[in-house]
């Protein structure tokens, strides 16, 4: 994820305005370390995600509608897939379609259904909310843009409920004046 300094996640609409050369080849390299990519139908839109990089990569969108572009590469690749719940509409193109949930997409159940030892989360900032509810987020990985918004956008997190989780951070790079921060979920002790 990327954030100005004020914590906004989009400039006029757009994450990658927020971001860096540096900033994209560290997305790039965690992307080519997933086996999935978790995403929302918003970003998809809003940041025109096409086939990925690494070969047999999945690209997960998470929507209540389905209403998607699927003559985008992402589609027509083969790599891009929904997670939907139970209720929704079947789309309108040949796709796979992970199902969880009744009117909006159970997440935890979803997440078992993808197979692969990580799973990463590119956001938007309301499926954001949700992974960190499910409690399905055990890294952050994030870069803080050495801008100032001011404007009222979107955080890492909308409309998340009170969350008391804590992150240990594990490592700190700065180019530019952009940092780059990796946190890990502490862990919770034996149950």
């Amino acid at each position: 994820m990327v954030q100005s300094i004020d914590g906004s996640t989009i400039i006029e609409g757009h994450s990658t305005r927020l971001s860096s050369p540096v900033d994209t080849e560290v997305v790039l390299a965690l992307r080519r370390a997933a086996d999935t990519i978790i995403v929302g139908a918003g970003t998809v839109r809003a940041d025109g995600y096409g086939e990925p990089a690494s070969r047999g990569q999945r690209v997960g969108v998470v929507t209540r509608t389905g209403r998607l572009d699927f003559d985008s590469p992402l589609f027509t690749s083969g790599a891009g897939f929904l997670i939907m719940p139970n209720d929704a509409p079947a789309p309108r193109a040949a796709v796979v379609v992970v199902r969880a949930g009744t009117h909006d997409v159970d997440l935890p159940a979803a997440m078992r259904q993808i197979h692969g030892d990580f799973a990463q989360l590119e956001g938007g900032p309301a499926l954001n909310a949700s992974m960190f509810t499910a409690d399905l987020v055990d890294e952050i990985n994030v870069t803080v843009s050495p801008q100032v918004t001011g404007s009222d956008s979107p955080r890492l997190l909308r409309d998340a409920p009170p969350l008391h989780e804590r992150y240990t951070l594990s490592h700190v790079l700065e180019d530019e004046g952009f940092l780059f921060l990796r946190y890990l979920r502490e862990d919770r002790g034996a149950a």
